[in-house]
Order: structure tokens, then C-alpha cells, then sequence
């Protein structure tokens, strides 16, 4: 958090707020306290996200709670909190950032494909509501991209398998149309595109950022 606050502030003006989005207290803290500095949050982007792989007959309720508590209870906590001064003013961006998992789905991660499935339906519930004034929510679905999360995949294909690092590497990527990594560069481009006020007739969609992976799949 501090070398991204480092980072951006050559930008401009950042105040970095840390919160637990799992519980809603804090979040609205976090919140509260954003806006005593800067005024409404105009462009909300979930971006927070955890994934753990085990087999259904192994998830215990535990494990499905975190799931969802991160992945979707999260961004419903975040949404509540920006929502009412987008509306005040009459303008706003919602961008979450889902996955692929949340289009099609992906075995032994079943709680992480029902939290990601849940932030499409709500991405697209709301859009519906806000339609008319001026706020837009769409979602973001990266597939297989070069983050802490893959990273956390190759290394459980390792444990798993036996596979070299490269070789789960190639297995994550061949999901891929392109044989590649979706690189996390080209997801935030996708997320910028969407905080423009050029994207206001983007809304309650689920933009696919993989290559072509759920064309295909």
C-alpha cells in the first residue's frame, strides 16, 4: 500500500485508507473518512479478491464464508458506502473487478466461482437501477493474469503435481486463445476505459479480458 501511495503521488494529490471490506463498520470508516478529504467517491473499483482451490467435498462452510465475505460481501459493502453521493451527484462509476470465474466455471474453486458469479448478478442488478441517473456499473472478468493469485495457482499445481513452476504456468496460460498470461497492465487499461466519461453507454456488462478464453470455453 505504501509504494502504490509513493507511486501515484507523483500524480497528484493521494490519501491512502486501509479497511477490512469484509466487515461493514470499517468500511464505512474508510469511507467516511476518503470523503472528509476529497468530497464524494465518484469512481469505486473493487478490486479486492482472494482465491483458494480445494475440492466441493472439502469446503467446509469456513472456507465458503471467506470466499464470499472477500469476493462479493466486499464489494456490496463498498457499493453501499460510495453509492449515495454518486446519486447526490448525479454521477458515478462502478467498476468490479470480477473474473472469468464469474462467466463460466473452473474446478475445485467452487465458492471462489459462486462469490464471482454473485458480482456479475449484482453488477448487473444494479445497473438497472441506476441506469437513469448517471451512474454506471459494469464489471471486469481477467482471465488467467499474472498476479499473487496465479502465482498462489502454480505454486498448488506444483504441490499438487509435481509440475515445474513453467510447466503449471504453461497449463494456466493454454486456457488462453493467445497462450498467454493476461498481464495485469491491460486489465487496469480496461478499468480506466470504464471511469471515462466516454464509456456512460457501458453499463451492467461483464467485459471479458482473456484473450478469448470464454469465447472458447
Amino acid at each position: 500500500l505504501e509504494s502504490a501511495t509513493d507511486e501515484l503521488a507523483r500524480l497528484g494529490q493521494v490519501q491512502a485508507v486501509s479497511a477490512d471490506i469484509a466487515d461493514e463498520a470499517s468500511v464505512r470508516a474508510a469511507f467516511a473518512q476518503a470523503e472528509a478529504e476529497f468530497g464524494p467517491v465518484l469512481i469505486l473499483v473493487n478490486n479486492a479478491g482472494q482465491a483458494v482451490s480445494q475440492r466441493f467435498d472439502r469446503t467446509d462452510a469456513a472456507l465458503w464464508n471467506q470466499m464470499l465475505a472477500v469476493n462479493l460481501t466486499g464489494t456490496f459493502h463498498c457499493i453501499q458506502a460510495a453509492l449515495p453521493g454518486m446519486l447526490q451527484e448525479k454521477w458515478g462509476r462502478v467498476i468490479n473487478v470480477a473474473s472469468t470465474a464469474g462467466l463460466i466455471g473452473y474446478g475445485y474453486v467452487s465458492a471462489y466461482c459462486a462469490a464471482k458469479h454473485g458480482v456479475i448478478g449484482l453488477t448487473r442488478s444494479l445497473a438497472l437501477e441506476t441506469a437513469q441517473k448517471g451512474v454506471t456499473v459494469n464489471a471486469v472478468c481477467p482471465g488467467y493474469t499474472e498476479t499473487d493469485i496465479v502465482r498462489g495457482a502454480v505454486a498448488n499445481i506444483v504441490e499438487k503435481t509435481g509440475m515445474t513452476p513453467d510447466a503449471a504456468r504453461l497449463k494456466l496460460a493454454e486456457r488462453n486463445p493467445q497462450g498467454r498470461l493476461v498481464q495485469p497492465e491491460e486489465v487496469a487499461e480496461t478499468v480506466a476505459w470504464l471511469a471515462l466519461p466516454a464509456s456512460a453507454s457501458i453499463n451492467g456488462q461483464a467485459i471479458a479480458v482473456d484473450g478469448g478464453e470464454v469465447m472458447t470455453g
